[in-house]
């Protein structure tokens, strides 16, 4: 029996074991395992093929991929750590920790949740097929711009399939996002009290519930102008290319922030536990939060300046671009003031929340300055553009990656990783992050352009400290792998607030048993910054 007004929520019955226990799993805990285990094996995957890459640029010439080949080794790189790499992570944490943190017993729709992660294998088993099929992979980078990926071999079909049925799983696991955060909240848990992670979690799931059908649409007109004759963007046929880049960015531009969000929202549950304060600016947050979710929408142009569009609609998608760095400053400034004369002590997640913090902020400064559509037109297209994206994504989702599992690590697991380790990882990746990363500022200002295998002479040195300092940064990412499966088997046993002085809501609050009415349900104890203090009162109070 529900709630009335609320989704039904599965009684949680004996789990099966073995192969079955994943394979139908409705427990949201067992689902957010799946998707970081997933996430992570998808991580190495794209990171093997960010390799190829830099091994190829070592040196000017061709090495090792002729032209076409790399540009298949772009393409997926870019596919698989956006839509099987960053996306998957941050789903799986909301798994993980959302009904936790709101007192729900679940997800709303256990059944739904499990279909959700099990469509994310066949499509990325889909997008690695493309590599083997006649013409290869589609090589037309992972913007897939029209026309020429409609010109492109059957992998183009192959990864249009997979692109539908990822965005399938994530419409799923954001309605399940939803639904649990407005309807399975426990009492007294009002929506300007819960954690920041609940709201980023929110707010990006009603991104993707907005922006993933349009992408579904820009790939499906790119299938049926390859086989059906219509000629959306073919100029030939009376179609026009520059579209297809209007509904595409539609699309990209919020999934940046797709990606960055659950980051900022990461990062204000970790700083405030290791400042031994409560985070600085809760409702300012918020609505920071709420604001970049809703400019995201307003600035998709500034990837096109360069398409010969009229100089007003430049400087409207210029200044707009200009007004979404308010709300980011406004985050960064309160992070700032959260630490500012608190008791901090610098664990593993602090030092990966330190780090996003400085690291996203340089990506930022770099994109204010791509948004100045005279600069952009000279640096469109250029290594500097990589180096911006990356700072923001490498630098700010997967340090913000980082920080969640080690931070949430004990919950999880009921063990500690080792410390050590932890921030040998830390310091290793940030140390070759940016030898990796900062070289291609350089790299663009000298007008290297991007998805090239070749380049001039002068270009040499700083590709090749790139490519050393991807190696490194790679093999760094093995410290974690070691850590994470030496700490699961021998890790010590965690204590039950391990990171002391924490007021992290999870840890105090227990699981609740399923109740059927609010006259039973326990009233939350719940303090200013959306913690939940306590659990008092009620039939399983």
């Amino acid at each position: 029996m529900a709630i009335a007004g609320l989704a039904a929520v599965p009684q949680q019955s004996h789990r099966p074991h073995g192969w079955r226990r994943w394979l139908f799993a409705t427990n949201h805990k067992d689902i957010g395992s799946l998707y970081l285990w997933f996430a992570f094996c998808m991580f190495l995957v794209g990171g093997v093929l960010a390799l190829c890459i830099r091994a190829e640029l070592f040196r000017p010439g061709l090495q090792f991929f002729q032209p076409e080949l790399f540009n298949q080794l772009t393409t997926l790189h870019g596919l698989i750590m956006v839509f099987g790499a960053i996306m998957p992570a941050f789903t799986g944490l909301a798994n993980w920790m959302l009904p936790l943190m709101i007192g729900a017993p679940d997800m709303a729709f256990a059944r739904m949740n499990n279909w959700s992660f099990w469509l994310l294998p066949p499509a990325m088993a889909l997008l690695l097929l493309s590599f083997v099929v006649p013409g290869g992979a589609a090589a037309a980078g992972w913007t897939l711009y029209a026309p020429l990926s409609v010109q492109l071999g059957m992998g183009m079909d192959l990864t249009i399939f997979a692109i539908h049925i990822l965005g399938v799983s994530s419409i799923m696991g954001a309605i399940n996002i939803v639904v649990t955060i407005i309807n399975l909240r426990a009492p007294g848990m009002g929506m300007m009290k819960m954690p920041m992670f609940a709201w980023a979690s929110l707010i990006t799931a009603y991104l993707i519930i907005a922006v993933m059908p349009v992408l579904a649409g820009a790939v499906t007109m790119v299938l049926t102008d390859r086989h059906f004759g219509t000629h959306f963007f073919n100029a030939a046929g009376g179609g026009d290319p520059i579209l297809y880049q209007h509904v595409f960015w539609f699309f990209g531009h919020p999934e940046v922030y797709i990606m960055a969000l659950p980051a900022f929202g990461i990062v204000s549950q970790v700083i405030p536990t290791f400042a031994r304060k409560p985070l600085f600016g809760y409702t300012s947050m918020v609505y920071a939060t709420s604001s970049i979710g809703v400019l995201s929408f307003m600035v998709w142009a500034h990837h096109m300046f360069v398409t010969g569009m009229p100089a007003t609609a430049q400087l409207f998608f210029m200044y707009a671009t200009m007004l979404i760095a308010v709300p980011t400053g406004v985050k960064v400034f309160n992070w700032i003031a959260t630490m500012w004369e608190g008791s901090m002590s610098f664990e593993t997640p602090m030092l990966f929340a330190i780090g996003f913090i400085l690291l996203f902020t340089i990506g930022g400064l770099s994109g204010v300055t791509l948004s100045v559509a005279a600069v952009d037109v000279q640096l469109h297209g250029s290594y500097y553009v990589v180096a911006h994206f990356h700072y923001v994504l490498v630098a700010g989702a997967l340090f913000s990656l980082f920080s969640a599992v080690y931070y949430w690590f004990p919950k999880m697991t009921g063990r500690m990783y080792v410390e050590r380790l932890g921030q040998l990882h830390f310091w290793w990746s940030l140390l070759w992050f940016n030898v990796t990363f900062f070289p291609m500022h350089f790299l663009g200002l000298a007008g290297m352009p991007r998805r090239i295998p070749d380049y001039a002479l002068q270009f040499t040195q700083f590709n090749q400290i790139a490519s050393v300092g991807a190696f490194m940064f790679g093999l760094g990412q093995l410290i974690f792998l070691v850590n994470i499966l030496y700490s699961l088997r021998h890790g010590k046993t965690a204590a039950q607030q391990p990171w002391e002085g924490g007021n992290t809501l999870e840890w105090r609050l227990p699981t609740p048993a399923p109740y059927h009415s609010f006259s039973e349900a326990p009233q939350l104890d719940v303090a200013e910054n959306g913690v939940v203090v306590a659990m008092q009162g009620g039939k399983h109070g």
